[in-house]
């Protein structure tokens, strides 16, 4: 399920004011002040006048337990240098990333190490996989690392097969299988550690558009099972759409608006998110709890339906009831009622927004 913005679990991984900076000593800028103090555009642009590239740019964002966080911009916007700074792949220049409350920029080399084997999971566009390794062994390479004896981890390595669509293709080598199944073989490879956190940079880029959609199914199918605080970068907005319970857009290394889909494609900050937006098919990505007005008691009879259901299925019966349907939550109190009316206040705001000036 979706989240609605209201429901969000606890925070699992914090992104504070994270800047990355290449050159020459760029440390400097930063030891009288911490990497926020002031206005982070124009100290960025004061570090690019003097020669340096700012990769990111005072970057903060929370992730939340359970939460698919997609980080999305055009290409050099800076989204795969954070996602590797997260992890310590990247060193960050300044700031904090916090996991579980802990500061990682203060753990030790060894320290580090552990946290990415124990609680780390990546998946790069780049599958990755060993040539002289089957399908297995393979998977069960990072349990290897951890010191886990053959059975041990032969076992976990089989029970993320499974989840993963595998089973069967155990002992096969990654030359006999399909782009889609070694990116399933890097996906279960990541899983294997149970990781609390996982950083997915554009894993599914590089497949074919059919097998990505396939993939894209298999990832939420895993992620509802598993309910994983997970990092996804992408650059496609169609696949943020698909998978993500909220966003951030960046652009020069910096982000420009952070909220769920439908906030974004409603509320666009300025023109570069609303370029980004403006060919969403509204219908596809509107839920029940986007349109719903307050109940008021009217609720008694009516279709009850998921908050988190599409806009698109609820289409022939808005068009066929004048009262709506009632919209509800997990636990299947009355949250409101969603109208025909309702949609058509939710698309006009959405149009105004994108077009203020009723320009074509």
């Amino acid at each position: 399920m979706k989240s609605t913005g209201a429901d969000l679990g606890p925070v699992r991984l914090s992104c504070r004011d994270v800047w990355k900076v290449y050159g020459q000593n760029p440390d400097r800028f930063f030891k009288l002040e911490s990497g926020g103090a002031g206005n982070p555009a124009a100290r960025a642009a004061n570090m690019r006048a003097k020669g340096h590239i700012v990769a990111n740019a005072s970057v903060s964002f929370d992730v939340h337990e359970g939460e698919i966080f997609v980080i999305m911009g055009l290409s050099g916007s800076g989204k795969s240098t954070i996602v590797r700074c997260l992890s310590r792949l990247v060193e960050p220049t300044a700031g904090q990333i916090l996991l579980d409350g802990e500061d990682l920029l203060k753990k030790s080399a060894a320290e580090l190490i552990e946290i990415r084997r124990h609680k780390m999971g990546m998946v790069f566009q780049n599958f990755g996989l060993m040539p002289h390794l089957n399908v297995i062994d393979n998977i069960a390479f990072p349990l290897k690392l951890q010191g886990m004896g053959e059975a041990d981890r032969h076992s976990r390595a089989a029970r993320v097969i499974d989840l993963v669509g595998l089973a069967g293709r155990e002992r096969n080598f990654p030359n006999e299988l399909s782009g889609g199944q070694q990116q399933r073989v890097g996906i279960a490879r990541s899983l294997a550690v149970e990781p609390d956190v996982w950083f997915l940079d554009e894993p599914f880029s590089a497949l074919d558009p059919l097998i990505r959609k396939q993939m894209q199914d298999e990832f939420l199918r895993i992620q509802a099972k598993l309910r994983k605080s997970i990092v996804f970068v992408t650059h496609d907005f169609q696949e943020a759409l698909r998978i993500a319970d909220r966003m951030a857009i960046m652009r020069d290394g910096s982000i420009v608006q952070i909220g769920r889909p439908i906030d974004l494609i409603l509320n666009p900050k300025d023109e570069y998110i609303r370029k980004f937006t403006q060919d969403v098919p509204w219908e596809r990505i509107l839920r029940a709890c986007d349109i719903m007005e307050p109940a008021a008691g009217r609720a008694e009879g009516l279709l009850r339906v998921a908050a988190d259901t599409l806009v698109e299925s609820l289409l022939p019966d808005l068009g066929s009831s004048a009262v709506g349907v009632a919209v509800e939550g997990p636990d299947g109190a009355i949250l409101g009622i969603a109208t025909a009316r309702g949609l058509a206040a939710s698309l006009a705001l959405g149009r105004a927004q994108v077009d203020p000036f009723g320009s074509t």
